[in-house]
């Protein structure tokens, strides 16, 4: 049984957990990813560049297949050689072990860009479904390839195109040409977010109880807009 000496005089090495989860991800082998690991090792204990036959036999490894391993991670740019002068002036070489934070950074972040655009993907497909589920029947080619060009030519964020969808149907306005002079009324005015629909709508409200306070006492909860009439 080992002792509680023994275990403590053979020290320990961390890393993350990334690292770990992500090496198969950016192209590394199991084995590539041991002699990485070795190498690690060493440089926390401060060994820059360790005999690459202790390693070897370490990992009951030959030296040919060490050097080809370490070929391979200099290769895929997750080690790299760099050689310094020491204070004495003399050539040290180490290894450059963090290329692989790098790797799995630039990883990380494409993993990211699939996701985001996979939600927006979405979506843009649920948009597609509350068109015919207000309509009430299918999207023909030209209502698809119109909102299509909304997205793709106008630059319209998938939520203004809902809100001006909920804006026709609150008026009963079943129509594509309706919800476009929304959304151009919305452009002129610099309207972009959730946030500035909402505010509109509240300015257009104050305004209509402005003007409908001295007749009625009962104010309706929602106010109409006729699209159509707009400058």
């Amino acid at each position: 049984m080992i002792s509680l000496e023994e275990y403590l005089a053979s020290g320990q090495t961390t890393y993350s957990n990334l690292v770990l989860d992500n090496y198969r991800k950016i192209g590394l082998t199991n084995e590539e990813f041991l002699l990485w690991l070795q190498l690690f090792r060493y440089n926390e204990a401060g060994n820059h560049f360790p005999d690459l036959a202790m390693i070897a036999s370490q990992l009951s490894f030959t030296q040919q297949e060490i050097y080809y391993l370490l070929n391979q991670l200099v290769q895929k740019q997750v080690v790299q050689i760099i050689s310094t002068k020491d204070t004495s002036g003399k050539i040290v070489d180490h290894y450059d072990l963090s290329l692989i934070f790098n790797k799995i950074a630039v990883l990380k972040e494409q993993e990211k860009m699939t996701q985001t655009k996979k939600k927006e993907q979405e979506k843009i497909r649920e948009l597609y479904q509350s068109f015919e589920a207000e309509f009430g029947r299918p999207l023909s080619q030209i209502e698809f390839q119109r909102i299509g060009q909304w997205l793709d030519e106008d630059h319209y964020q998938v939520e203004l195109i809902q809100l001006a969808l909920r804006e026709a149907v609150l008026n009963q306005a079943y129509s594509l040409n309706y919800i476009d002079r929304i959304l151009l009324s919305w452009e002129r005015k610099n309207i972009r977010t959730s946030q500035q629909v909402q505010e509109e709508q509240k300015r257009r409200k104050r305004q209509l109880m402005q003007k409908e306070a001295p007749k009625e006492k009962q104010l309706p909860k929602i106010s109409l807009h006729n699209w159509l009439e707009e400058d």
